[in-house]
Formats: structure tokens, C-alpha cells, sequence
């Protein structure tokens, strides 16, 4: 089997299944990419896409162990291999589907499911910067008869990093321009953005960063209050107001005070963030179509201020939108209005489906883990230069 992956590390071009499952937990996107070449001289193209969303009884199992600091371990430990389990099922199914032969899929690029992420940062510990993803890559090969690539954030972490953003890595090998610099912005659970200055941008840096909640708050309060995954084309924000106590009270934490780059996650933006910032705005009875509209603007008010933070010192020529939040339209007319001198697209603009993105991605960084080398590897500030991930073979 190590000879197997010599050679396909040898191939011209493969083809690799990324799966990458988010902090919304919606569901598993699925992208099977044909990668040509390596580093700077990579072509990818997505042959086929799609998701996969997660029953509710699935969605509750991971809620159970989701970012919570004390956990039932026994039901973390069946959940890392049922959810390997499940993944590699919708592998399958998905081959079948495609008319696509196992044999054929050279590599599966899983990024797992996140269950905990704990930079210092954050913590405020003397414990290290450490994350946590389910979804066990041994399961999955073992199930599709296919070497996976999985778990990519720990050499991050092991190699000086926080874990996270990673995708900055794939950003700055397919969409660097020579003359425009460019913030690829993903609005999924978290939000996070990656900076790609062009070459004539003196001064200014490759980096990635958190700016905070994306997806996240909207999601668990539709779940909790009408058990829905999301609010379907941003509905229910769009029947309500902002409102401005809780909108400044949901802004006062320090994390938004933190220099560029850095990471957060569902562990602080949760629906107890919520209810102390209720608390601290003294609105207990506001509707939930005004708390909707009130989310939705905080996660365009975050992701403004750290564009525009960034532009006050560094050439900004370009937004591309990727993730969930593309399809919110309330989220994506806040955050114009807010960044009035910045032109936005979706990410299709680039070539590549929005929705597409993340997974694509994870497939070109196991494309580098097997075939590359830790040169090509540049994620700007506080990135350490290393190919990501653990390596699961069938047998």
C-alpha cells in the first residue's frame, strides 16, 4: 500500500474527494477534484459536487459533544467512529451516484468534523493551543477501500500554529493576483477571511484570521427555537428590526479588540453568549424575528470591522464570498452596506462554486501532503510552513 501512494504521488494528475463538514453542522459537502501539478503550477477542477445534510438525529448526536467543556466520554468516543462511519457511507453513495468507481478516487481529503477548538487565545490557560475533529480517517478508508488523508489541524498545531484558519494555504496557491489584492471571505459557522496582497501591495502580508461568528448564533437559535437547521433566505431576520442595545452589547467582548490574525470558535460564540448579551442589553422580550436581524448584523457588523481595520492600512481591490452565508441575502445586504467602498462576488467569479470551496480545498492540501513539499506551503502570519494531515490506509 506504501507503494500504492508512491505512485500516486508520482501521477501527473489525481483525483482526490475532499469532505469537509463545518461548525454550522448542516452537513458534509463532498467536492471530487482533479488536481494537475503542485504548488504554485496547480490546476483544479471540481468534476462533481454535493451535500449531504445531516438528519436531525445526527445533528443532535454531535450537538450533545459540540463545543461544550464537559462531555459524556463514551458518547465522544462512538461518535469519532460513527461519524467516519457516516462519511465514509456518503462516500459511496455519492461514487455510485457519479458512476464513479472507488478504484478510480486516488485519495480522500477529510477534513473531519470540529467538536472543540481551544486556541490559548482563547482559553487563557496554560495549556497549549489544541482542536479537536471526529470523524476517524481510519474508518473511512477502511469502509471505501480508499487511502485517506484526514485530520490536517494537528500538524498545524504540533508545528507552532493555532489550527486554524487553513484553507489560507490552498487561497494563496490558486487565487493570488499579481496586481489586485483580494480577501477571500468564508461565512460558514465561523467566519473567517483569507488577505492575498498582490505583488505591488509594499508592506502588507499574507495572513488568515478569524473575525468571528459567521453562521453559528443564527443556526443554533433557529434549532433551539423552530428546529430548523437555518433561516431558509434569511426569512425570519428579514420580518424583524436590529436592534441596538443587544446589536453593542453582542460586540463588547475583548476578542474583537485582538490584532489580526486570529481564531475563535463556537466554544464562545454560543446561545449562552447570547443570552448574557440579552441580559446585559436589558431586552428579555424581544421577538425572535428582532433577535434574527440582530445576529444577522452582528455577523456582518464583525467581518466588516476587521475589512475594514485591514483597509485602513493595506489595498483592498476585491471580496469573493464563500459558505453558507452566501445564500443569506439579509447577511449579504448588511455587509454591503457596511463596506460601501469594497466590491464583493461570490467565489463563482474565481471559477470555483462557493459552496464548493471549502471541500475543494481540503483535497489540494492532501494533493500537497502527498506530492508536494512544505515550501509550497505559505500561510502568511503565524502559519507554520508544513504539509497537513495523517495519512489512513484500507488495509
Amino acid at each position: 500500500m506504501v507503494s500504492k501512494l508512491a505512485a500516486i504521488a508520482q501521477k501527473n494528475e489525481r483525483l482526490i474527494l475532499g469532505l469537509m463538514s463545518g461548525t454550522s453542522l448542516d452537513g458534509l459537502d463532498m467536492a471530487l477534484c482533479q488536481l494537475n501539478g503542485i504548488g504554485k503550477q496547480t490546476v483544479l477542477h471540481v468534476r462533481h459536487f454535493k451535500t449531504v445534510h445531516y438528519t436531525p438525529q445526527i445533528r443532535n448526536d454531535i450537538q450533545e459533544i459540540f463545543a461544550k467543556p464537559t462531555v459524556n466520554m463514551a458518547k465522544l468516543s462512538a461518535m469519532n467512529a460513527l461519524i467516519g462511519t457516516l462519511f465514509a457511507e456518503c462516500v459511496l453513495l455519492a461514487l455510485d451516484e457519479w458512476g464513479i468507481n472507488p478504484s478510480a478516487v486516488d485519495l480522500i481529503a477529510s477534513h473531519g468534523q470540529t467538536i472543540y477548538h481551544a486556541p490559548q487565545s482563547l482559553t487563557k490557560n496554560h495549556y497549549p493551543n489544541s482542536t479537536l475533529q471526529i470523524g476517524d480517517g481510519d474508518h473511512i478508508a477502511v469502509k471505501t477501500g480508499i487511502i485517506t488523508v484526514s485530520d490536517f489541524r494537528q500538524k498545524h498545531i504540533a508545528a507552532g500554529g493555532e489550527g486554524a484558519p487553513l484553507v489560507v494555504y490552498g487561497d494563496q496557491l490558486l487565487f493570488s493576483h499579481e496586481t489586485n489584492s483580494r480577501i477571500l471571505l468564508n461565512i460558514g459557522g465561523i467566519a473567517n477571511f483569507t488577505y492575498l496582497p498582490s505583488d505591488t501591495a509594499l508592506g502588507c502580508s499574507l495572513f488568515a484570521t478569524d473575525t468571528g461568528p459567521g453562521n453559528t448564533l443564527m443556526n443554533q437559535y433557529m434549532q433551539l427555537h423552530f428546529d430548523e437547521p437555518f433561516d431558509r433566505d434569511g426569512k425570519l431576520a428579514a420580518s424583524g428590526s436590529i436592534n441596538t442595545p443587544l446589536l453593542n452589547a453582542l460586540l463588547d467582548n475583548p476578542f474583537f479588540s485582538l490584532p489580526l490574525p486570529k481564531t475563535t470558535g463556537p466554544e464562545l460564540f454560543n446561545l449562552s453568549y447570547l443570552e448574557a448579551a440579552k441580559n446585559q442589553a436589558n431586552v428579555a422580550g424581544i421577538s425572535h424575528q428582532d433577535i434574527m436581524a440582530t445576529l444577522s448584523a452582528f455577523t456582518a457588523s464583525v467581518i466588516a470591522n476587521s475589512v475594514n481595520k485591514l483597509g485602513a492600512t493595506c489595498l483592498v481591490n476585491e471580496i469573493y464570498i464563500s459558505g453558507g452565508g452566501v445564500h443569506n441575502p439579509v447577511l449579504i445586504r448588511q455587509l454591503k452596506t457596511m463596506l460601501p467602498g469594497f466590491p464583493i462576488y461570490t467565489f463563482d467569479a474565481l471559477g470555483l462554486a462557493a459552496d464548493a470551496k471549502e471541500a475543494a480545498l481540503f483535497a489540494l492540501l492532501a494533493n500537497e501532503t502527498i506530492a508536494g513539499n512544505a515550501n509550497n506551503m505559505n500561510g502568511g502570519e503565524n502559519a507554520p510552513q508544513v504539509r497537513l494531515g495523517k495519512i489512513s490506509f484500507p488495509d
